[in-house]
């Protein structure tokens, strides 16, 4: 078992949850992973990370897999502008690869905001930590466990 699936599922555990991680072929789009378990892709909740352009800080915004952020609705959220963090950031900061960034088991706390969308739904998908691995979980212990902030900080779908 890898470290970082390895501290998915500690994080897990120590949240007071059973984790049910489950291996897939290949996980590493929403609609990869939603056909990998069989539901819909607004089920699956992304990890994206962006870097705050003044503080240097990462945030992690987890949005459902259909929909995408809106730089200025999150650069609100985050009170600075929001800058690409790239893959060797993301690993550094994170502990996990681009693909495999799991909500949770982080290297370090991370400033977190979850997609309200999630929230329509009884159990959403989110990566545990590599590109093959996932796990279900109620988007309220999802909030919970990240310490995520609920909001509203996606493209609309009139939108795009």
């Amino acid at each position: 078992m890898s470290k970082s699936l390895k501290r998915v599922r500690a994080a897990l555990k120590d949240a007071g949850l059973d984790p049910d991680i489950r291996e897939t072929d290949l996980a590493r789009t929403a609609a990869d992973a939603a056909r990998a378990v069989g539901c819909g892709v607004d089920q699956i909740a992304k990890s994206i990370v962006f870097l705050g352009e003044h503080s240097g800080e990462v945030l992690l915004f987890l949005t459902a897999g259909g929909n995408r952020v809106d730089p200025d609705r999150a650069a609100a959220l985050a009170g600075e502008p929001l800058g690409k963090a790239d893959a060797a950031l993301v690993r550094s900061r994170t502990g996990f690869a681009i693909g495999g960034v799991a909500p949770v088991g982080h290297l370090s706390p991370i400033p977190a905001f979850l997609d309200l969308r999630l929230t329509d739904f009884d159990r959403v998908w989110a990566a545990a930590g590599t590109p093959h691995h996932v796990f279900p979980i109620s988007p309220l212990d999802l909030q919970r466990i990240s310490d995520a902030q609920i909001s509203d900080f996606t493209i609309k779908k009139e939108e795009m």
